[in-house]
């Protein structure tokens, strides 16, 4: 059986953004009913070298246009980092979600063999396509992911294994 690179990317990265999204729909929630400031969750890290919440919801957008794009062949969109508020984050994912849903089957055949190249803090590395999606991609997207969860965990947001996981497919 051979790999098929649409089915191993495009749902996966589509359901994290639906997942992340839901997961910052509930911390919105939580603050307002706390009385909290959305700055207070938007600001949070786990430790003072770690990205903000912001940041890593930014990245989680970044990581999965990227890796559609890339795998695909096409030019990467390019986002301005200006996002202030929860309604901003979650309106950056909807761009991201409509960005990865018009990526074709088509465009991603034969991918598995593209070459990926990308610049990571002034190098540059090189990638087969399957590679860089099971080996790069994904597990960045969802380092970031689990992160901006583990962010509003840990100030109190009441979120569990099953909003991380999402909605299960049967």
């Amino acid at each position: 059986m051979s790999f098929n690179v649409y089915q191993a990317s495009i749902p996966v990265l589509l359901r994290g953004l639906d997942n992340l999204s839901a997961i910052l729909r509930k911390a919105e929630q939580d603050a307002a009913a706390r009385n909290i400031a959305p700055e207070v969750f938007l600001q949070a890290r786990l430790a003072p070298d770690m990205f903000p919440l912001l940041r890593q919801v930014q990245i989680v957008s970044d990581t999965a246009k990227g890796c559609a794009a890339r795998l695909a062949g096409i030019e990467v969109p390019s986002y301005a980092d200006e996002e202030k508020s929860f309604d901003e984050l979650l309106q950056r994912l909807a761009q991201t979600r409509a960005f990865i849903e018009r990526i074709s089957q088509t465009q991603l055949d034969g991918s598995e063999s593209r070459e990926v190249t990308l610049k990571v803090r002034g190098n540059e590395l090189r990638f087969q396509g399957q590679d860089y999606l099971c080996g790069f991609a994904l597990p960045n997207f969802y380092f970031h992911i689990t992160a901006a969860y583990a962010i509003l965990r840990h100030n109190g947001v009441p979120l569990g294994k099953m909003d991380y996981l999402g909605q299960i497919q049967q």
